[in-house]
């Protein structure tokens, strides 16, 4: 049950940057026991906001309140003495140190003799796992957990540092629905032991599924609170987006031309086995499977990440010999990864040089490049995608996930790419976003593009896919009509075969 009296409360809260105005007079109040959901667009202020909560950015104006009396947050260390901890979408876990050294890595146990002791340190961490009755091996290094089990770890971290407020930034992004269900049973645990949880997400399902509370975020300015049990998904979208949110998906239907790309047996060891597709152009090919299917890496070897042991692919008829990315984009491919931050974007260099790369690569050996011409294009093409900055040599790094997304698609459109890998494209985005997103796959296939589109949001994969392959253990198991296909057809066949057996799916 909620505390009505706030734990945490934040008046009027102002950030102003350079030229630019990412929060105004914001309020947020939380309360123990309670998740107060926190939503808005990309770039709607949710980051600053947990940010200048945790003490990693001052604030320029406002004031906040802990339990009821004015605190200053001036630092990080200010934050975690107020018992506020954070874990980010992007997990600060060192892979290479064992379970229980990354949740003690800040206060250690030692020995008499100022020696670190392992023995109570493993024993610490085990217990404060089994609050949560999950059968993770403290000793065990990060490095070897699956994504669902590092989350639980980055919990556990936080709690073991007497958290009072806990700030979850998209931490449903990676997981699948059980691994869901087992972290909406910790964070009811962490109600009942009257922690106040911020959740952030830009799946609205889950806010009503987990959430108490709702405050919602727009361009920097704060938009409405209220009880979730009283508001209706329709309400929630209208208050994120300024207007009604006519449709939530977008496809046009374009003529499907003849075989842009065709795949024949092919194989990489441990990863994919014997894979036949082919792709029409201005077709959208939907990969759809679970975690670990092979749909990642099926895209990933298509552009040059994994050379293949096996087959052979064409495009346009003529013999394409995987040998690198390098290769793929010469030959017209173009991937929007999964993990953007990582292998979508140079976080370090602006949105302009960003951009721009995939030019410079296809270009590279013909010596001239006219850069006036290039930028005038670059600079129009961030424009038509919709990418909102205040400059193009704004850092990419400083951008919202949606507009880091948009600027790895502008770089495969200025590079002229013809057949584009979009692996999970939407992940993050918040719902206005995913539909400008869509209408931009539209208007690439309209263009006579060719699209083949990696999601786990089954909706999304079948409004706008024409067909779609299944996959599971590294093959195709099932192709569809799109317009033929129903979830529980795809998720049957999705499943492992050995899993079906043992569960009796027929």
């Amino acid at each position: 049950m909620a505390d009505d009296n706030p734990v945490l409360k934040m008046e009027r809260i102002t950030k102003e940057f350079p030229g630019v105005k990412a929060l105004e007079n914001v309020d947020l109040e939380l309360r123990s026991g309670e998740v107060h959901c926190l939503i808005g667009e990309n770039g709607a202020g949710k980051s600053t906001l947990i940010k200048i909560m945790t003490g990693a950015l001052p604030k320029t104006g406002g004031r906040i309140l802990s339990n009821g009396k004015p605190v200053e947050i001036s630092g990080p260390q200010d934050g975690k003495a107020l018992g506020i901890r954070a874990i980010y979408q992007e997990l600060d876990l060192l892979p290479t140190l064992s379970v229980a050294e990354n949740i003690f890595v800040e206060s250690r146990p030692t020995t008499r003799a100022g020696l670190i002791d392992w023995p109570e340190m493993n024993r610490r961490a085990q217990e404060l796992l089994g609050r949560f009755d999950v059968r993770i091996d403290a000793r065990a290094k990060v490095r070897q957990l699956t994504v669902a089990e590092q989350q639980i770890v980055a919990i556990v971290k936080a709690l073991s540092q007497d958290s009072r407020v806990l700030i979850m930034d998209e931490p449903s992004a990676v997981l699948t629905g059980g691994e869901l269900e087992r972290l909406f049973g910790i964070i009811r645990q962490l109600k009942q032991q009257g922690a106040a949880i911020v959740y952030i997400t830009h799946r609205l399902v889950e806010a009503f599924e987990i959430g108490d509370r709702v405050t919602v975020l727009r361009d920097g300015k704060y938009v409405a609170t209220a009880e979730m049990k009283d508001v209706s998904m329709e309400q929630l979208i209208k208050w994120m987006v300024g207007r009604k949110l006519e449709e939530q998906f977008y496809k046009e239907k374009v003529r499907i031309g003849p075989t842009v790309l065709e795949v024949k047996g092919l194989t990489v060891n441990g990863k994919l086995k014997d894979i036949d597709l082919q792709l029409g152009e201005g077709e959208i090919l939907g990969i759809a499977g679970l975690v670990g299917a092979g749909r990642t890496e099926l895209l990933k070897t298509l552009f040059g990440a994994y050379r293949p042991d096996a087959g052979s692919v064409t495009i346009h008829g003529k013999p394409y010999h995987i040998t690198s990315p390098r290769g793929a984009i010469r030959h017209g491919l173009g991937l929007v990864p999964e993990d953007r931050k990582n292998e979508g974007v140079v976080l370090c260099r602006s949105i302009e040089e960003n951009i721009s790369v995939g030019v410079l690569v296809r270009r590279v050996f013909k010596f001239i490049v006219h850069f006036p011409k290039l930028f005038a294009r670059v600079a129009q093409l961030a424009n038509y995608v919709g990418v909102k900055c205040h400059s193009l040599q704004q850092g990419v790094g400083t951008l919202s996930g949606g507009n880091q997304q948009k600027t790895v698609l502008a770089k495969w459109l200025a590079s002229e790419s013809q057949i584009l890998l979009l692996d999970e494209p939407t992940r993050g985005i918040d719902v206005g976003s995913k539909l400008e997103f869509y209408k931009l796959i539209a208007a690439m296939v309209r263009e006579r593009k060719s699209v083949i589109l990696v999601s786990s949001e089954l909706p999304e994969l079948m409004a706008l896919s024409d067909r779609i392959l299944v996959m599971s253990n590294g093959q195709i198991r099932k192709e569809f009509m799109a317009d033929e296909a129903t979830q529980e057809d795809v998720l049957k066949h999705a499943i492992p075969q050995e899993l079906r057996q043992s569960l009796a799916v027929s």
